[in-house]
């Protein structure tokens, strides 16, 4: 890898003043996983390991010039979405994705913060829904999200199947379901538009989580940019994110996030061609 450049990635998500989730969680994911990031900021929240404090959005032509300046120099092989807080703002991002054809979307439906401020206005979610997922290759959902996008509850795991095509059929091509927020091993359920498949992990015992979202969807982006498929993107994504809460450590004093560069599991380096030392 030493003499083969990095494959080129971008986030299009809100700032974390406490760099443990959006635009810093994905960009520290970027690098780990061996990938130069470039960034679209759609908003600015003040927020640290406890709370979000405030939240300012960034105007929309100046997220779309942010997105033009990019592709058109730099370019990018996968761009994931994270935080997209206005009707507005999706808009306008699906506009330019529409424009510039990028290879490879990931969309992270972010909803609510680990504090449990809202990050996405009410009339944002028809056009998240009904514009954004239709461009998506992966769409990464945790189960509060996925009942928001289909519209119907989640109770057990024939309720996440049946909830996991109704998104399908929004128009991505690959749909998981996070299984974090049920009890027991969080077992993602990965949907195609044929087959069902689930990625079990061991469930790690800390309160370190803040950012798993934006980090996983930052992997799957990272992985596919480097040529993989995108089920294999998935599950290398989640073993890197499981990776990254066992190394974890307290840096506040509320939700702390993940450790982004904890030293990588060796099938990860494997993949991304990384000589053995």
């Amino acid at each position: 890898m030493a003499n083969v450049p990095y494959p080129h990635v971008m986030t299009i998500a809100g700032s974390d003043s406490g760099a443990g989730a959006g635009i810093q969680a994905d960009l520290k994911t970027f690098s780990a996983l061996r990938t130069y990031g470039a960034t679209v900021l759609t908003a600015v929240t003040a927020q640290n390991t406890r709370e979000v404090s405030a939240i300012a959005e960034v105007p929309e032509e100046v997220v779309i010039a942010q997105i033009d300046g990019v592709i058109e120099d730099i370019g990018a092989a996968a761009v994931k979405t994270g935080m997209l807080s206005s009707r507005r703002i999706i808009v306008n991002v699906v506009d330019r994705l529409e424009a510039w054809g990028v290879p490879h979307l990931v969309v992270d439906p972010v909803m609510v913060s680990k504090s449990g401020v809202s990050l996405l206005s009410r009339d944002a979610v028809d056009s998240l829904r009904n514009e954004l997922l239709p461009l998506a290759t992966v769409v990464t959902p945790n189960i509060p999200e996925a009942e928001v996008l289909a519209n119907r509850k989640i109770q057990g795991n024939d309720d996440v199947e049946l909830v996991a095509r109704i998104i399908h059929e929004q128009g991505p091509k690959f749909v998981v379901i996070k299984g974090g927020h049920l009890k027991g091993s969080p077992v993602d359920l990965v949907f195609d538009g044929e087959s069902l498949h689930r990625l079990e992990a061991q469930r790690v015992d800390t309160t370190n989580t803040h950012g798993t979202g934006c980090t996983f969807s930052a992997a799957i982006t990272a992985f596919l940019a480097h040529g993989l498929d995108p089920l294999e993107s998935i599950r290398l994504a989640k073993l890197y994110v499981t990776n990254a809460l066992a190394h974890s450590f307290a840096i506040g004093a509320g939700i702390s996030p993940v450790h982004h560069f904890a030293p990588l599991p060796q099938e990860i380096l494997d993949r991304l061609g990384v000589p053995a030392r």
